[in-house]
């Protein structure tokens, strides 16, 4: 049997690079803006109810609920981003996110869908001056027309202003 020889029509072709997964993020609104928190962090989806305040509290602390025998601190992101006075309407609602071995409340105007995002839709975050730390930045996601604002959750939560995710020696067990 002779061989075919090779022809740019019968070369073998170089397998496809993998692509790396996509990654899968909750979008919501905070006012006009749209914002992306990493889906696996989140523990569920709650309406929003009224926290029962906390004495000396930062002001978007807006206080803990108890989520099945678990007391949760709520923080209104609004507030936080200093994004304006909060409006409490139907659509607001609770992300309840696990954030290492504590949880945590956090207030947005509405939530949309979850979003898958390739590589090629992920982008740094320019370098602004904003009430948001460059480090509590993921990045950008883009899809289609869309632009989302991508938070790094774990470390906007544990930042020292939050003080939500330090332990505490004088807490009880």
């Amino acid at each position: 049997m002779d061989p075919t020889p090779l022809s740019a029509d019968n070369a073998p072709q170089p397998l496809p690079q993998p692509q790396p997964p996509a990654r899968e993020f909750l979008a919501f609104r905070l006012g006009a803006e749209e914002y992306g928190v990493d889906v696996l962090r989140v523990q569920e989806i709650r309406s929003y109810e009224k926290p029962t305040r906390i004495a000396g509290a930062p002001e978007f602390v807006k206080g803990v609920v108890n989520l099945r025998g678990v007391i949760v601190p709520v923080v209104d992101l609004r507030m936080k981003l200093q994004l304006g006075e909060p409006v409490y309407d139907a659509f607001t609602v609770v992300i309840v996110l696990q954030l290492g071995h504590r949880i945590v409340g956090m207030v947005v105007d509405a939530v949309s869908d979850v979003i898958s995002l390739g590589a090629s839709q992920l982008r740094p975050a320019p370098a602004v001056p904003t009430a948001l730390s460059d480090e509590h930045l993921l990045g950008l996601g883009v899809l289609d027309e869309r632009l989302l604002i991508l938070l790094d959750v774990d470390k906007l939560m544990s930042s020292p202003e939050m003080g939500l995710l330090a332990p505490r020696a004088d807490r009880l067990q």
